[in-house]
């Protein structure tokens, strides 16, 4: 479906049930008197190991196999989340620590429209309580598996993590679709912030 980190094959080098208290600690620290998210995009500290953390396709954080109840700690993981090659990790400026993500690290729960025609502008909000504003630095796109022909939709959030948009948002989308040309093709779609994105072909909607 999308970029998943089944890759990563080391053995986990912090498998205490304190560990991710610990690093919720560490990451505290470091996003102490800063407003918006921490930049990890700054940060670049050395690999220190897989920690037996994974977000399931449907959003929730696991922990040793336990799921993660504590909503804020869930966002301030989030907040540190970083994809490189494919994997995932959270960082803070003096660890890296590599986790398993099932499909898209976030789910887009809801959204809400603004304006009309060219200037509409669709809202995502996610299960962390991120926003973002769909458009061409934040694009939607949909993948279809290829045996049932199953849509997955997803919507750009920051720095190449997407969210996988919920299915009752995704029956929302289709309520305020349009059919438009795309490189000679008529599609069915979606427009925000001035781009249009292609959902399924036309003559599909009409099958």
């Amino acid at each position: 479906m999308t970029q998943r980190n089944s890759g990563q094959t080391k053995s986990a080098n912090l498998p205490d049930p304190g560990a991710a208290d610990s690093l919720a600690k560490a990451v505290s620290q470091a996003a102490k008197g800063k407003k918006g998210p921490p930049p990890v995009h700054l940060w670049n500290p050395p690999y220190c190991g897989d920690l037996d953390m994974r977000i399931a396709r449907d959003g929730m954080w696991w922990y040793l196999g336990t799921p993660i109840g504590r909503l804020e700690m869930v966002r301030l993981f989030a907040s540190v989340l970083k994809l490189e090659d494919g994997k995932y990790f959270l960082v803070t400026p003096v660890e890296k620590i590599g986790i398993r993500v099932d499909d898209a690290p976030f789910v887009a729960v809801d959204f809400t429209v603004a304006g009309e025609g060219e200037a509409q502008v669709l809202t995502f909000e996610t299960n962390v309580g991120d926003f973002t504003a769909a458009g061409p630095d934040n694009p939607i796109r949909v993948v279809r598996d290829e045996e049932t022909g199953e849509p997955s939709p997803y919507v750009h959030v920051r720095r190449g993590l997407e969210a996988l948009i919920d299915r009752k948002s995704f029956y929302r989308l289709v309520e305020i679709g349009e059919h438009r040309e795309v490189e000679g093709e008529r599609w069915f779609g979606v427009c925000s912030g001035g781009a249009f994105f292609a959902i399924i072909p036309s003559v599909e909607m009409e099958v």
